[in-house]
């Protein structure tokens, strides 16, 4: 019994430390923008929203990845991005990719712009439509404020009389 809880014990623990060292965490773009030099022609592990348009270029596709703070161009394969159907944009939440690739600070393929080439594209979750809430409060205010405009011009034709 103990050579069995020992043997359960170490595959356990193998299994945590391969997770853990093995499984490159996402980056953001704020510190790819930051330390471009450290990261140019590393792979890289990179999440966010698909905005704008995916812009197909023969095989390959560009789409714009945004992690909420910047958005970075990604290079593609177009049959890696074939379950990616919305993108964000005005009342729309795009679909949310992983992108492991190849960052280029300054990509001489494509005229010195900084990017990413993906090497594998993952679907995390499916974008929506949102629906656009009207702010009760800000309507309460400007309500009040319209009242205050009426009564201010009201008393101003009256003291001109």
């Amino acid at each position: 019994m103990k050579r069995f809880m020992r043997v359960t014990c170490g595959i356990v623990c193998s299994l945590l430390f391969w997770r853990i060292f093995c499984y490159a965490q996402p980056i953001s773009s704020a510190d790819l923008i930051n330390n471009a030099k450290e990261y140019d022609g590393k792979r890289v592990v990179y999440r966010g929203e698909v905005i704008g348009d995916i812009m197909k270029r023969g095989n390959f596709s560009w789409l714009n990845i945004n992690d909420g703070v910047n958005a970075i161009g990604v290079w593609t394969e177009s049959t890696q991005i074939k379950d990616v159907t919305i993108t964000g944009g005005y009342k729309r939440l795009g679909d949310n990719i992983e992108v492991i690739g190849i960052f280029h600070r300054a990509c001489l393929e494509h005229g010195g712009d900084l990017d990413i080439h993906a090497e594998t594209v993952i679907k995390i979750s499916s974008g929506r439509r949102m629906q656009e809430r009207l702010n009760i409060s800000a309507v309460r205010f400007a309500a009040i404020l319209l009242g205050i405009l009426g009564a201010v011009w009201i008393f101003t034709l009256l003291g001109r009389r």
